[in-house]
């Protein structure tokens, strides 16, 4: 890690860096959310603005050089579990990202989100990191039809001898290989790749009926360019959202930015060194509002919910000491909003290999865990796998916690269990009753 002096020079190259880490975003992030009805191209529009917007607060406010934008595994959870699963429309379910936002905000200004976060045990939190990984991988499997439905199992994979999955494959051992050498933008590179591999796929063999070529909600659009689409500006169902039987939606979207967000400012700080005085990450207090008021606009924009990205680290391994960094890269994401013709014709197999690969990013927590104390495993281990099994990242945490607190009392450790970890515990039993 470099130590020197931050220049201009330096913080612009590390924004550029931090930007190419982190622009898959816009790419995969409209492809998981069109699958809940949402126009495309809007969608990009959205993804943007909460990238473009929710970085430069985090520079110019925060002053730390920390990308926001859209959370992986919460879009997934607004797609396949508030929508699809739940039954919200997504104008409700936009709503409930903007609730979630006035919570964050309200926790950050009381400075009670440090001390819930604290009261929730750390090895839980990395069980769930682990299993919202695991969660967007199976997706990722399941969009780029490698992995399909089965009468006998459930699930298989697909016939190895499909142009469709070879070319996926393909395209997820290149990137996989190119982020093993660090190359900067392999993710990106891996989508392209994949993107002009595909092309032939439905087109000289293969299943032409697998390979989506441009979104449907595109159709008017014609070349590469189009003006920006804010259909989804101010659609969020405020009101309609505040609904007794949407409360559990409410408390995924909080918990999950809740200690996502603060993990990656610790686990960024401890790798930057970028610490104020008493060891808390720095400019911490402004940095958490800045998550915040980023969740809240991504409602109200048309985007799930936005939280400091971990690709951060790209640009701070670069030099990026400063909000420069942050700045640099969130101006670099503003031209995508006229690109939405061209985004739209990435397959559904090439960004699937973004999710994956992003989903074994976030496996790392798992180490932290001990493994050998059963009192501590066996939740950490029903949460992990309960996630994806149960396609539901309520359930999963819900569980989690009903898990440990219910295994820490049978084991006589019940004074380890928190006053406000038994609030959460009978939170999530009453969610998962209802």
């Amino acid at each position: 890690m470099t130590t020197d002096t931050p220049n201009l020079r330096t913080e612009l190259l590390a924004g550029l860096s931090t930007f190419l880490a982190a622009f898959y975003i816009v790419i995969v992030n409209p492809a998981i959310l069109s699958d809940a009805g949402m126009p495309f191209g809007a969608v990009v529009t959205a993804t943007v603005l909460v990238a473009g917007f929710g970085s430069l607060m985090m520079g110019l406010y925060a002053k730390n050089p920390i990308v926001v934008a859209p959370g992986m595994g919460i879009n997934a959870f607004f797609t396949y579990s508030a929508v699809i699963q739940y039954g919200l429309t997504y104008e409700e379910a936009l709503g409930t990202v903007f609730w979630s936002g006035v919570i964050f905000l309200l926790l950050s200004f009381f400075k009670t989100r440090e001390k819930i976060i604290q009261s929730i045990p750390e090895a839980l939190r990395h069980a769930v990191s682990a299993g919202i990984g695991l969660f967007i991988c199976f997706i990722g499997f399941q969009n780029a039809h490698f992995i399909v439905s089965s009468p006998a199992t459930l699930v298989a994979m697909t016939d190895f001898r499909d142009p469709v999955t070879l070319t996926f494959v393909a395209g997820l051992l290149l990137t996989g290989g190119l982020i093993a050498r660090k190359v900067t933008g392999a993710i990106v590179i891996g989508i392209l790749f994949t993107t002009v591999l595909a092309w032939p796929v439905g087109r000289w063999w293969g299943d032409a009926s697998l390979i989506n070529f441009g979104s449907p909600t595109l159709v008017n659009y014609t070349g590469l360019f189009s003006m920006p689409d804010f259909s989804l500006l101010g659609e969020a169902a405020i009101l309609g959202s505040l609904q007794y039987a949407y409360i559990p939606v409410i408390f995924v979207f909080t918990f999950t930015i809740l200690f996502d967000g603060i993990s990656t400012f610790v686990g960024l700080a401890e790798a930057s060194g970028l610490k104020d005085p008493d060891g808390t990450p720095q400019n911490m207090r402004k940095s958490l509002l800045t998550d915040a008021c980023a969740t809240l606009f991504a409602g109200l924009v048309g985007s799930s919910s936005g939280t400091a990205f971990i690709e951060s680290a790209v640009g701070i391994e670069a030099g990026g000491r400063t909000g420069i960094t942050a700045v640099t890269a969130g101006l670099l994401f503003f031209p995508f909003m006229f690109f939405s013709p061209l985004l739209s014709v990435i397959p559904p197999m090439a960004s699937s290999v973004a999710l994956v690969l992003v989903g074994s990013f976030m496996m790392i927590p798992l180490v932290q865990i001990r493994w050998r104390k059963a009192d501590e495993a066996i939740p950490c281990f029903l949460t992990l796998v309960l996630i994806p099994f149960t396609y539901s990242l309520s359930t999963g945490i819900s569980f989690g916690f009903i898990s440990w607190t219910l295994v820490k009392v049978l084991s006589g450790k019940q004074r380890e269990i928190r006053p406000i970890l038994a609030i959460i515990t009978a939170c999530s039993l009453f969610f998962l009753w209802i």
